[in-house]
């Protein structure tokens, strides 16, 4: 397999799931502003959506949009217990986890990427983020992942994209909660050794 990744991306997502799990695969690098790999590929050529993270497949099919790929992988093992099984009502309960962080946080977040949102569009982005964000502080309140079972794909998938609210000065320290997971969670070997891997 090869996940085609950006540093600072969500892509950092998978690639943790992928050292999780133990699974080999190639990490290709793509420039996010050129849309060409490190090796100077045309990255358009393989997901025109032109963001990562971008899954090619042994069989050379191409998965993209993280949350599917989050669960594409957790189903890979289904004994390393990252998703619960397809079928159940907490198969369920995880989509539902991960929809919100891809909305809410992940499109919250992103949207404060952009240049040309005046700060006043931007300070209303973060009054409907924040509230988002004291969601899932009560969530991480009570217990210690999204969902009671464990540390999972969503787990990773929302350490991710927190890791950019210090890019727009969001002071995490208003959701304690939120800090300490995103302090567990940094100190995951998996978590580790793909930070380390992308040099962030």
């Amino acid at each position: 397999m090869k996940l085609y990744y950006a540093p600072q991306a969500c892509s950092l997502a998978p690639h943790i799931v992928l050292r999780e799990l133990d699974q080999p695969f190639e990490l290709i690098r793509v420039d996010n502003r050129t849309k060409k790999t490190i090796e100077g590929d045309d990255f358009l050529a393989i997901n025109p959506k032109g963001y990562v993270a971008a899954l090619q497949l042994d069989n050379g099919e191409v998965l993209t949009e993280g949350p599917a790929i989050l669960q594409y992988l957790a189903d890979l093992r289904p004994d390393a217990n990252l998703a619960p099984a397809n079928g159940t009502f907490q198969r369920v309960r995880l989509q539902e986890c991960l929809n919100f962080v891809s909305t809410e946080i992940h499109g919250g977040l992103g949207w404060l990427f952009s240049s040309q949102f005046p700060e006043a569009v931007k300070a209303l982005i973060k009054e409907k983020l924040f509230k988002r964000l004291a969601v899932l502080n009560e969530t991480l309140g009570r217990q210690d992942y999204l969902l009671a079972g464990g540390f999972g794909i969503a787990d990773a998938y929302l350490f991710t994209v927190l890791r950019w609210a210090p890019l727009f000065a969001i002071d995490m320290n208003q959701w304690p909660a939120l800090v300490r997971f995103q302090a567990s969670i940094e100190q995951r070997p998996a978590v580790k050794a793909a930070l380390a891997a992308e040099a962030v």
